[in-house]
Formats: structure tokens, sequence, C-alpha cells
């Protein structure tokens, strides 16, 4: 079942564990703007490595908080999406058919 959450302890521990690590979407990557951000699992087929830069957890989580992200994800398995919190907020409120 998946969860969401805002908390950054609970973010990169959970990406650590399954090996993951912050990433930006290589062409919106551009000096200081760190650009769309995601979470890049080396080895996993879903992660287009070709297409992400990895970046530092600070400048993830400073994009998170700026652009008001949550993480879906499965505590058990490595799928994760970054939504918006106004989408967590209708997805907990249960409107499943909110997206973001």
């Amino acid at each position: 079942m998946a969860e969401t959450t805002t908390d950054h302890d609970t973010i990169r521990r959970w990406a650590e564990g399954k090996g993951g690590k912050p990433a930006a979407v290589d062409r919106t990557h551009q000096g200081e703007d760190t650009g769309i951000i995601r979470l890049m699992f080396p080895g996993a087929q879903q992660s287009e490595h070709g297409a992400l830069v990895e970046i530092s957890w600070e400048e993830f989580f400073r994009q998170f908080e700026e652009s008001g992200l949550a993480l879906l994800y499965e505590p058990d398995s490595m799928f994760n999406k970054i939504i918006g919190r106004d989408t967590a907020d209708r997805r907990a409120k249960g409107e499943h058919d909110a997206h973001r």
C-alpha cells in the first residue's frame, strides 16, 4: 500500500535504503535552478540515467519545499512518485484520481 510523506528524513532513509539518490532532470538543471527533481535508482530500468544528473540532498529538498511537493511511495518496493502537496491532500481525502 502506497504512503505519502513530506518528511525529509523519511524520504532520504527510504531512498538510500534502496540505493536511491537525489537527481534532477538534466535538461532542466541550470546553475542555481535545480529544475525538475526525481529519485534515481542505479541499476533500475525505470531510472532514466541518461536524462538525470545527481544532485545533493540539500538541492533536492530545497526544490522539494519551494515547489510544495510530497513523495508517494511503497515502503517495500522502489515505487515512488513525486506529487504536489495539494494532490497528496486530495488523495488523503479519498480522491484517488487526483494527480500532478
